[in-house]
């Protein structure tokens, strides 16, 4: 799976590259067939702590892309959140595929 990786106005660490691929990466296991990822990581322009925001795009056959976006304390944070609900995306196209 090809996951191409954006932060906006801020570079990313090796750290935090790694760990999106791998949390990314771990997606092919509900769905074998996804083609690729992009996932952009900003910074809200607000004062509050949770201004990491994580937006993942999962490219799959049959032209349909999977989205998700949240906001919390760190990138960490808001890509395990992201990933969850990801997951659960693709259960439910799979899902509805085989039915």
């Amino acid at each position: 799976m090809n996951i191409k990786i954006q932060s906006v106005k801020f570079d990313a660490d090796k750290k935090l590259i790694d760990y999106i691929e791998a949390k990314v990466g771990k997606l092919s296991q509900v769905a074998d067939d996804i083609l690729g990822a992009e996932v952009i990581l900003k910074l809200d322009k607000s004062n509050s702590n949770d201004n990491k925001i994580a937006e993942i795009r999962i490219d799959i056959p049959h032209g349909t892309d999977i989205f998700a976006k949240k906001q919390s304390k760190s990138f960490e944070e808001s890509v395990d959140n992201v990933a969850v609900a990801l997951r659960r995306q693709l259960k439910k196209f799979k899902e509805k595929q085989r039915g």
